[in-house]
């Protein structure tokens, strides 16, 4: 008798949404990402739109698995907003994506791609960050990991054992919202004053030089950056403030929560020394004697992380472990 052919791996779609960009792969079972599409997202249009334009990338996907033989277990998305992982509902939203909250994602794609609503599954795309990072990043093999992503906003997660701690609400990983000396009396952007985002976030980094007398001609925060290499002394302050108010409230966060590993991301992590340093320089100072040894580590995967985790939320068994799942998952399509 003719010996049979070994299996082949199993693979899933990763999605990444984000409020400007829908960016989308196929996963190996192994971490390999390949077939990489993506589309604006058409958030003004509303979210049946968005669901479309993610199905519009999902399904070429799916059929390519089918047609290399590789079984593909699902798609994994990792969402911006609020999101339930046990149904792959939309919680709630900024205006980011107008009419976002209440999107049910496993009943719309399920019958956009004509596949059984429990092979979509779906998380915050900062916990996809995370559960990347995690399962082939820079904290890869990690028994705890806190991950903190600076950019427009600020977000985090806690992988504990590589399932991300989501909260009795689903809001776990908030870490923007935090108190911060740094910020105190200023407006935050969920209502309330006096949090981290509130003078770290890029926006708010942009918004500290301009209210200590800089260039109103300068754009941004990545402009504000430029400034600071060219010698600009307005331009390191706002730096050097809001990177000591990150490390400040990260090192406060590692004394409580004991993280084997803390992993920054996002658009501010790739600033260079100018942020780097004063964000470890405070994040050592708050830490406790026994943790002294714990350094904060850039991310390594960049944008494939998030594509990573979501895809993982069917492919790694730590990450689908709060899901509703099967024991032996079965493909999709």
């Amino acid at each position: 008798m003719a010996a049979l052919p070994p299996p082949v791996p199993p693979t899933a779609v990763g999605i990444d949404l984000g409020g400007t960009k829908i960016a989308a792969a196929l996963v190996g079972a192994d971490g390999t990402i390949s077939s990489r599409a993506s589309l604006p997202t058409p958030a003004a249009a509303g979210p049946e739109a968005v669901l479309d334009a993610i199905a519009e990338l999902a399904a070429p996907l799916l059929a390519a698995a089918a047609a290399a033989g590789a079984p593909a277990l699902g798609v994994g998305i990792g969402a911006a907003g609020v999101i339930d992982p046990a149904t792959a509902r939309v919680l709630s939203a900024t205006d980011h994506l107008p009419g976002w909250a209440g999107t049910d994602l496993r009943a719309g794609l399920g019958a956009r791609l004509e596949i059984h609503p429990s092979a979509v599954h779906a998380v915050n795309d900062v916990h996809a960050h995370a559960l990347g990072e995690g399962w082939l990043g820079a904290a890869a093999g990690a028994s705890s990991v806190l991950l903190a992503a600076f950019g427009t906003g600020i977000g985090g997660s806690l992988l504990l054992e590589g399932v991300p701690l989501f909260g009795a609400r689903q809001v776990g990983g908030h870490l923007g919202h935090v108190p911060s000396v740094e910020a105190a009396g200023l407006r935050c952007p969920c209502g309330g004053t006096g949090h981290l985002e509130a003078i770290a976030s890029g926006p708010s980094l942009h918004a500290l030089y301009l209210r200590s007398g800089g260039d109103p001609e300068v754009p941004d925060a990545r402009a504000v950056f430029d400034r600071a290499a060219a010698g600009d002394r307005l331009a390191l302050s706002a730096i050097d403030t809001a990177a000591t108010a990150a490390g400040r409230a990260l090192g406060g966060l590692a004394n409580a929560l004991d993280p084997a590993s803390v992993i920054v991301s996002g658009g501010l992590a790739d600033a260079g020394d100018s942020w780097w340093a004063p964000l470890r320089a405070a994040f050592a100072a708050e830490l406790i004697g026994p943790l002294a040894s714990l350094i904060p580590q850039p991310a390594a995967l960049g944008a494939d992380a998030a594509l990573a985790g979501a895809a993982s939320l069917l492919l790694a068994p730590a990450a689908s472990t709060h899901l509703p799942a099967s024991k032996e998952p079965t493909p999709c399509c």
